[in-house]
């Protein structure tokens, strides 16, 4: 029974990746689909050998398609902006997938409403501006 299950487990995560990669190599834009399905996958086998790594390759692909890096013309556009005269500084750790804290103003980016960015702890920061979420940090 248990190889039976093992057997099932290896070919799920064999059948996931024959999904997942053909298609990231046709979009850039899946990439982090990609990696999120590798790194739960990574995660999964740790905890729960083959079939969590099965499981946490398919939930880790999910979370990865979630947080998209912006596109090239958002970036430059952040970059290009003007720093603030008065510096935001906030506690907590600014991390791709956390929102940042209510107190810290978004700027719209016009060319593409489906980001905003701020400038926080001295870095650019460009966010989800219906979650607070942040996608990039730009170093």
């Amino acid at each position: 029974m248990k190889a039976m299950l093992l057997k099932s487990a290896v070919a799920l995560s064999l059948g996931i990746g024959a999904v997942t990669l053909p298609a990231a190599a046709e979009d850039t834009s899946r990439n982090s689909a990609v990696t999120g399905a590798a790194g739960g996958a990574a995660a999964g086998a740790v905890v729960g050998g083959p079939v969590g790594a099965a499981v946490g390759g398919v939930a880790g692909a999910i979370a990865g398609a979630v947080i998209d890096p912006p596109p090239p013309k958002v970036i430059a556009y952040v970059e290009a902006q003007p720093l603030p005269t008065q510096p935001v500084v906030i506690q907590e750790q600014i991390v791709v997938g956390k929102p940042l804290p209510e107190t810290v103003v978004l700027t719209p980016i016009p060319e593409d409403t489906r980001y905003a960015y701020a400038v926080v702890n001295d870095q650019r920061v460009i966010a989800d501006p219906k979650s607070r979420t942040v996608v990039q940090v730009i170093q």
